[in-house]
């Protein structure tokens, strides 16, 4: 089963870390990544659109038909921003883009990367988890094929990335230690990038996929399909 895919974001690290990905698996054939600055990545596979508004895809819509997956992996933390700000980039940004990519492409899969902790948002302590409840729950409600909402937690990042933060390099010489005492939480962003495209590959049973599921579900190898 060949796919065809988009990738939002991949000029960050999780992006970046999916784009990797995709590129190297013999069961993605063409992908097309939509950045507001280049990718700088050259590959048969990859179209590349640069476009500044995302809130405004009407100029590229004709261009964004006949995929079979998106990988939603545009974010930011909510460490440095006001509520409003995270709410306007989490919520109203995902909700556009998705409710758009619905009406082109019906027959989608849609897999958001959500995060560790998110819970739906009357039950959420914490602003970031309510506000990625809010989202899941609304994109749940879309007329896609499907739509998976992946909660990865601490990420060890692939090698050879550009988009990488220096804390999490500093991570690196722990990571097995987290990974024993932490199953739960810790993960790779290949497991990540590898569960996302199996999703699509294969009819998983579960739409919210926390750090065990997706794990599990990087690992499996023969496709349905």
């Amino acid at each position: 089963m060949k796919i065809k895919v988009i990738i939002t974001g991949s000029t960050g690290m999780v992006g970046e870390g999916v784009l990797h990905e995709c590129l190297s698996h013999p069961e993605v054939e063409k992908i097309l990544v939509l950045n507001r600055k280049p990718c700088e990545i050259s590959n048969p596979k990859l179209t590349e659109i640069i476009h500044n508004n995302l809130f405004d895809l009407s100029s590229i819509e004709n261009r964004l038909i006949g995929y079979d997956a998106c990988f939603y992996c545009i974010g930011i933390t909510s460490l440095f921003v006001k509520e409003i700000q995270y709410y306007n980039i989490t919520y109203n940004l995902t909700l556009y883009f998705a409710r758009r990519l619905s009406s082109l492409n019906p027959r989608m899969i849609f897999c958001y990367v959500s995060g560790f902790g998110t819970d739906i948002p009357d039950k959420a302590k914490f602003m970031q988890a309510r506000i990625k409840g809010m989202t899941e729950t609304d994109l749940f409600k879309l007329p896609f094929k499907k739509v998976y909402s992946f909660r990865p937690g601490l990420l060890k990042p692939s090698k050879g990335l550009k988009h990488v933060h220096k804390v999490y390099h500093l991570f690196n010489p722990f990571y097995p230690i987290f990974r024993l005492i932490m199953p739960g939480f810790i993960l790779t962003l290949s497991e990540l990038s590898l569960a996302m495209i199996n999703s699509v590959l294969m009819d998983y049973q579960k739409q919210i996929l926390e750090v065990r599921d997706i794990v599990t579900l990087s690992k499996i190898n023969k496709y349905s399909g």
